[in-house]
């Protein structure tokens, strides 16, 4: 094991050196062939988009209130108030009509870009919790490949379909007011259905959440930077109406079931931008230097 994940941290030298980029060379690559985390402190290392992880550790594949899905993937690894973070909400939601909770992708064993599905992931402080409501809590791993999250919005992405519930608020309410929370991305028009009976009793926990697309059949909850975690990046707030203490439920959150968003009229003669890169193409030198030394860590 030892030899094999420093022959890939030597091909991550080699890329960087040579300014990298072939589908052979990706940091995504490298990170997902390791199987197994570093030993020795956690610390998440860099920004949630741009990382990696020392210290993760595993969310166990089975809990009392939990099931991690799509084993296969190797991502159920996270920072260790990350996995705590899960089992705490895992068992608060019991007390708000569920049985526990299907979740989706933590973090591979070392973070960093992985090769599908995410942009971000990265550092072991983001995880993906579906709005499925479990019937059962002892799915076999070939099921847990097969079954699908349930989207709880409409197809038209205008409001909340007939798969939402109170549940479904109260489980968010749960995961938002935990103070190690830093944010949650949902589909705009399950934050607009909340919206509508929300009290100012309700504001801490709505500054939250935050609309984002692609967010219909789970929630994507993403921690703060652990206390003592000088080598993780802060996010600054996304919407700036949050930081002057308003509670998200305005326009910058219809803005999101807009025509101007929802069907965007072409603009003639728009002056055309290279593409940024996509952190599945980034190369070693693309990461902060640390995570070479996670790369190639026992």
């Amino acid at each position: 094991m030892k030899s094999w994940i420093k022959a890939l941290a030597l091909a991550a030298g080699l890329a960087l050196a040579a300014g990298g980029g072939s589908a052979e060379t990706t940091a995504a690559k490298l990170f997902a062939a390791v199987p197994l985390p570093t030993s020795g402190p956690a610390m998440p290392v860099g920004s949630t988009s741009r990382g990696c992880a020392a210290g993760n550790v595993e969310l166990a594949e089975s809990g009392p209130t939990w099931q991690a899905m799509r084993l296969s993937r190797n991502r159920n690894w996270g920072q260790p108030v990350l996995v705590q973070y899960i089992m705490d909400l895992s068992a608060a939601v019991t007390q708000v009509g569920w049985k526990g909770l299907y979740v989706g992708d933590l973090s591979q064993p070392r973070g960093g870009p992985s090769a599908s599905s995410h942009a971000s992931h990265q550092t072991g402080l983001d995880v993906d919790i579906w709005y499925t409501m479990p019937d059962r809590l002892d799915l076999s791993r070939k099921q847990r490949e097969k079954l699908s999250a349930i989207s709880i919005r409409t197809e038209d992405q205008l409001s909340v379909n007939g798969n939402y519930s109170q549940a479904h608020r109260e489980m968010l309410r749960l995961a938002a007011l935990d103070p190690r929370v830093d944010r949650i991305f949902v589909a705009a028009a399950i934050k607009i259905e909340i919206c509508k009976t929300a009290t100012a009793a309700d504001k801490a926990w709505l500054q939250k959440l935050r609309p984002a697309a692609g967010h219909d059949d789970h929630m994507h909850v993403r921690l703060k930077c652990p206390k003592g975690a000088t080598q993780c990046e802060t996010q600054t707030p996304s919407v700036s109406e949050l930081s002057k203490g308003g509670n998200g439920c305005d326009d910058t959150l219809m803005w999101w079931v807009s025509d101007e968003y929802l069907h965007p009229k072409p603009v003639k003669n728009a002056p055309k931008t290279p593409p940024k890169k996509h952190p599945r193409q980034y190369v070693m030198s693309d990461l902060p230097a640390q995570c070479a030394s996670v790369l190639s860590a026992d």
